[in-house]
């Protein structure tokens, strides 16, 4: 339990039925005529889904402990991802729809940060951008600007991005993971 005078951001608190929100942001506000309250921006830790909410100065409200831990993505094990834990070597069975978009960028070795509640998988976070190989493009031609200079490319992961014409199959690029954007060639 905590007052709501303890918000920070990136808090997680435990509201309506046990569902988990995510401080984004909060403000004290104290008017000058009637009780001082606390505007909140409250994010959905499973869902995403942002909502404001309001609370009076003072009142108590459910924190939730949320367990984060870097973990390395070993293999597929049918519709489960196998992470290992980097510090105890114990492995655990993820499902894909707790994996959600980040499968789309993972690839065996990779890190990724995985939220766990009570032993619950939330979700699994990547860094903000990751390098992958172009495994299948085609040759851009010179001249076609009727995609605004654009071709689909085909990931390592079997994922489909966009890239600028110039890039060709078998080159590593930087891919935002939020986005799905190509940021750049890797030089290696």
């Amino acid at each position: 339990m905590a007052s709501t005078n303890d918000l920070k951001n990136g808090m997680v608190l435990k509201l309506e039925g046990g569902q988990l929100w995510s401080v984004v942001e909060f403000q004290h506000v104290k008017p000058g005529k009637g009780p001082a309250f606390v505007r909140t921006k409250l994010k959905h830790v499973l869902s995403g889904k942002v909502v404001d909410k309001t609370f009076n100065a003072g009142t108590k409200v459910d924190t939730a402990t949320i367990d984060r831990r870097t973990m390395q993505f070993s293999y597929m094990d049918g519709e489960y991802f196998v992470f290992m834990d980097m510090d105890t070597y114990d492995q655990l069975h993820i499902d894909r729809k707790n994996v959600g978009d980040a499968a789309n960028f993972l690839i065996e070795g990779f890190e990724a940060t995985v939220a766990q509640h009570e032993g619950e998988v939330l979700y699994v976070e990547l860094p903000a951008a990751v390098e992958l190989v172009i495994k299948e493009t085609e040759p851009g031609v010179q001249g076609d600007r009727s995609t605004g200079g654009t071709k689909p490319a085909i990931l390592e992961t079997g994922y489909q991005i966009q890239v600028p014409l110039f890039i060709t199959t078998g080159e590593k690029v930087k891919v935002d993971t939020r986005t799905s954007d190509y940021l750049g060639r890797v030089n290696s």
